[in-house]
């Protein structure tokens, strides 16, 4: 995988996305970036997280919103419509702790059985990180700060507020390991 995949990820993403969500499509060139950023510590699978950070969202194109949720929509979208690489969409199925949602929304069974968690911990710790340490607006911010605007945001008693309350710790332990991971990087 490598730039092909990175252009037709963008593509795809900015068909989707552009138009119809605006400022999901700016979070979305977002995480991109911190995944260039991040891809260094992948060295094969660099490629995998750009497009994985590129279409993490596409979910929430209004067209393809089947079930509600996002990681599962947008997975099988990518599977069903473009036969899209299985790492790719399972990236995009399980990122940022989707599991826990998927759980809060009873979707958890059908998300695990379609789409399982890679077996590769830095590989999808690097996805969380892009994902929570990007604002709604493309900006940078920290894991905390993100996790608080999303509970701002949605509000505590809310599906996506149980969830992150929940994922919190895991996705602060992601966004350590790789930022681990990125210091321990030759200079």
């Amino acid at each position: 995988m490598g730039d092909l995949i990175e252009e037709w990820a963008a593509r795809v993403a900015e068909a989707e996305l552009s138009r119809a969500l605006p400022r999901r499509w700016a979070h979305t060139q977002g995480v991109a970036n911190r995944a260039v950023e991040v891809g260094q510590v992948l060295g094969q699978d660099a490629g995998l997280l750009v497009a994985a950070a590129t279409l993490h969202d596409v979910g929430y194109a209004p067209r393809l919103a089947v079930t509600g949720f996002h990681p599962l929509d947008g997975a099988r979208f990518l599977r069903d419509e473009h036969g899209a690489d299985d790492r790719l969409v399972r990236m995009v199925a399980n990122h940022s702790f989707a599991l826990l949602e998927g759980e809060e929304r009873g979707l958890r069974e059908e998300l695990a059985s379609e789409f399982p968690l890679l077996e590769d911990p830095l590989l999808v710790c690097a996805l969380v990180y892009c994902d929570m340490t990007t604002t709604p607006d493309g900006g940078r911010t920290t894991a905390e700060e993100r996790v608080a605007e999303i509970l701002g945001r949605y509000g505590d008693d809310s599906v996506v507020g149980r969830f992150i309350r929940r994922a919190a710790p895991e996705i602060f332990a992601a966004v350590g390991r790789v930022e681990a991971a990125l210091a321990a990087q030759p200079r």
